[in-house]
């Protein structure tokens, strides 16, 4: 059973909390294929990471903790992307106005843009005198390619062949992996979830993702939604800090919205 957990909101849609208390109800391994964070508004999570010479997010770090086992975030996480605010304008190396990509990590390995100021503190911390360095748009892409697209196929197949996995999408981007097959997915925002079955959701990613204003590699959550009927809408309840940090209590408080998922996986 693969199931998916997508954000309706770019920035705080309750991804991470919904699927680590579905990871709990269902006792499957979660996964983040891709993720990232800012060096800026994350300070403390980067700090955390990077004192242990290591480049994951929160995120990562909940799922791992939740799911059965010990896993390292970054075994579920395969490519997590750094980024920094960049006021004033410009359009920076990935055409972003308002920050500037930092440094990516693939796998074991690093990428970072050539054209900024890394932090010292990343600079001492990860082995980034062998990183790969890109200056141009064309350079990013070819290394993408050669890199993190194989880190995303190896993830894909460690996915598609557990029992059980609940995969969690980054930003309002609909599918984190173009060729995973969910049996059910669950798009959430603050204070409801929309639940569809895996195959009508596919479709309608297939759709949205051959229309000119998506193009053909990500389709946002609107583009998907707006062609596909929810089989159920439910109500998420408001959860204080210290139940969003714990798997169980999120299990519970939520559990009526984690029945209609599988129902929605065995429709």
């Amino acid at each position: 059973m693969k199931l998916l957990v997508a954000g309706a909101d770019r920035v705080d849609a309750g991804k991470t909390t919904f699927s680590t208390g579905l990871v709990e109800h269902t006792g499957a391994r979660g996964f983040k294929p891709r993720a990232g964070n800012d060096y800026w508004f994350d300070h403390d999570d980067y700090r955390r990471a990077i004192e242990a010479g290591r480049l994951y997010g929160k995120d990562a770090d909940r799922l791992a903790a939740a799911s059965p086992g010990e896993y390292p975030p970054e075994s579920l996480n395969p490519v997590h992307r750094l980024w920094r605010p960049e006021p004033g304008g410009g359009s920076g190396l990935l055409g972003d106005s308002d920050r500037e990509f930092l440094i990516d990590r693939v796998g074991g390995s690093y990428v970072v843009n050539g054209t900024v100021e890394i932090p010292a503190s990343a600079r001492e911390a990860l082995p980034l005198a062998e990183a790969t360095t890109v200056e141009s748009l064309p350079e990013f892409n070819a290394v993408m390619e050669r890199s993190h697209l194989p880190a995303l196929t190896s993830i894909r197949e460690t996915i598609q062949s557990a029992d059980r996995a609940v995969v969690e999408s980054y930003s309002d981007i609909a599918r984190p992996l173009t060729d995973f097959r969910p049996d059910a997915v669950a798009v959430v925002e603050p204070r409801r979830a929309r639940i569809y079955p895996g195959d009508r959701y596919r479709k309608a990613c297939r759709v949205a993702s051959g229309s000119a204003k998506e193009g053909q590699l990500e389709e946002r959550i609107p583009a998907v939604t707006d062609l596909v009927d929810p089989v159920a809408t439910v109500t998420l309840p408001t959860l204080d800090a210290d139940r969003r940090s714990d798997p169980a209590a999120v299990a519970a408080a939520y559990d009526h919205a984690y029945d209609a998922v599988l129902a929605a996986a065995f429709e």
